[in-house]
């Protein structure tokens, strides 16, 4: 897929950069008697799919130096023979004579001007791969391949779908290693998709059949809102796919008004009407089908109606989906805050923020509103300093994204006030032991007797099923443990969100009751309080 997309990009709207590489590749070509014979069509034929084949954005070859690094080198001669093996009928010399231009080995002979007119095609050769890899995946491919579109993100790879725990901390320990200044941002202004939204649609690789038994219902009960464009129903399977996930990634997390629902629905229309054109199956920017793109608009709305059929049986899948969607959205923040880097939050998303690809996720933020959320929930800690109480009722009230503020919040501030523990400190991948040990992702970072553990759940479907209860408390941990650091010896710890003390378990090992470390809250980051040699 990125392959047709990229070649298609270059046929297209990026055509006229590419004909001006080839003009230039044809220059070179004419200053040897070696290769003066290829043609212009030739040239442009094998830059379009050697750049097709491209694995990476760019490479960053020196021309100008004389400088090729090993990678750059590996990717250019990769990309080089899967091109030439995906075009059987170009000539291999042609794909030797660019694989030469681009290592700048200097086929054209060695006189200054054509070294000159070599290098510049090469750093130009390489500022138009990047444009290409950008327009064909970002902005062509992710609206095209849907099997589970959280997978489809700017700097994402639709095909990996997860990462066992271990690989996680491995990563980890090599950013703390060699760029623990790097940001780790979660969402932002060229994200496909919000966070929150990627959390709750994550959901659905837990749940694949009831996610495909609802698919089945909710196609027989909209068939008859389709509509026959050019014989072919609009939208089509692929697109009427699309279109579920993204609703179940977005829907109001509450009861809400009609002016609201209109919104709502607005913005899926929007969000539709860019996805079709972008993905350029149906049609595009540059040659919109009118037709196709009221029909498809019209099925958005229909099925979105309050007296449909379908929104009703939605219902019963998006309630346990936008449930779990929200656990996980709470794991991502404690992770992302306590990992090595730097946590980058993106503008609204204090709160849950449902937001689609640009423009919906740069609509203005009430900013008012989360300065007075935030003010109230410092004035309860000072008046109450009840963090376990205050815990549980933002859990309760989770809708408006509150629990979400107040974590976030409590975890900033405790890796501003200690920061040298996690510049100079040690990151420790913890481990668990259990029924449920395959649902939780654990570490500690350690700076001399100074210990903080940061634990939060995983698969949190399994955990929790349909039941919609929190994945707090023994009911769901059960006799499932989290194995201590040797050292240094801790009595106990104490959580930050609910101030609740969490006392040492000695088995044979030292270790955590996960039913104490998520007794109010299903993330906690513990403080040691008392340590021993």
């Amino acid at each position: 897929i990125v392959y047709q997309c990229k070649n298609l990009v270059m046929r297209t709207v990026m055509a006229a950069e590419l004909n001006v590489l080839a003009h230039q590749l044809d220059r070179i070509s004419e200053r040897s008697w070696q290769y003066r014979d290829f043609t212009l069509n030739s040239l442009r034929d094998a830059i379009r799919e050697v750049i097709a084949c491209y694995p990476v954005y760019r490479t960053y070859i020196n021309a100008y130096a004389g400088l090729t690094d090993e990678r750059d080198k590996a990717i250019v001669i990769s990309a080089v023979r899967e091109a030439e093996r995906r075009n059987p009928v170009l000539s291999s010399a042609i794909f030797e004579f660019l694989r030469k231009t681009l290592l700048l080995q200097y086929p054209a002979g060695p006189d200054e001007a054509g070294r000159n007119e070599q290098n510049l095609f090469v750093m130009r050769f390489q500022q138009f791969t990047g444009p290409v890899m950008a327009k064909g995946v970002e902005d062509t491919a992710s609206y095209i391949y849907n099997p589970l579109i959280s997978l489809c993100e700017v700097g994402g790879s639709p095909q990996q779908f997860g990462l066992p725990v271990e690989e996680f901390h491995r990563h980890n320990m090599q950013r703390n290693q060699s760029k623990p200044h790097s940001f780790i941002a979660t969402s932002t202004h060229d994200s496909k998709r919000g966070e929150d939204v990627r959390a709750r649609i994550n959901v659905l690789s837990e749940i694949p059949e009831e996610w495909r038994s609802a698919l089945n219902r909710w196609s027989g009960l909209n068939k008859d809102k389709k509509t026959l464009i050019d014989g072919e129903p609009a939208p089509d399977r692929n697109e009427e796919y699309l279109i579920y996930q993204t609703l179940l990634g977005t829907y109001p997390p509450r009861e809400v008004t009609h002016e609201e629902m209109a919104v709502y629905g607005g913005r899926i229309r929007d969000y539709m009407l860019k996805a079709i054109r972008e993905a350029k199956v149906h049609t595009s920017w540059i040659s919109p089908n009118t037709a196709y793109e009221e029909a498809v608009t019209r099925f958005v709305t229909d099925i979105l109606e309050p007296s449909s059929a379908f929104l009703t049986d939605f219902e019963s899948l998006n309630g346990p989906v936008a449930t779990c969607g929200m656990y996980n959205s709470l794991s991502q923040v404690v992770l992302k805050i306590f990992s090595p880097g730097v946590p980058d939050i993106y503008q609204g998303n204090e709160l849950w923020a449902f937001n689609l690809t640009d423009p919906d996720n740069r609509r203005p933020v009430d900013f008012e509103q989360r300065k007075r959320l935030l003010k109230e929930l410092r004035k309860e800690l000072t008046t109450s300093q009840d963090l376990a109480r205050l815990a549980e009722t933002l859990l309760t009230d989770s809708h408006d994204g509150r629990v979400k503020l107040y974590v976030a919040w409590r975890s900033l501030n405790y890796r501003r006030d200690n920061s040298a523990l996690f510049s100079a400190g040690k990151y420790l991948p913890l481990n668990s032991a259990g029924a449920k040990k395959n649902h939780l992702c654990a570490f500690a970072w350690q700076k001399g007797k100074q210990q903080l553990v940061i634990a939060a759940p995983r698969l949190v479907a399994g955990l929790v099923g349909k039941t919609g209860k929190a994945p707090t408390g023994s009911e769901v941990w059960g006799n499932t443990y989290l194995i201590l650091p040797r050292r240094p010896r801790v009595h106990n710890y104490r959580n930050i969100f609910t101030g609740e003390d969490v006392n040492v378990q000695e088995e044979s090992k030292e270790v955590l009751r996960l039913a104490d470390v998520f007794k109010t809250l299903p993330v906690a980051v513990l403080e040691s309080v008392a340590a021993r040699d």
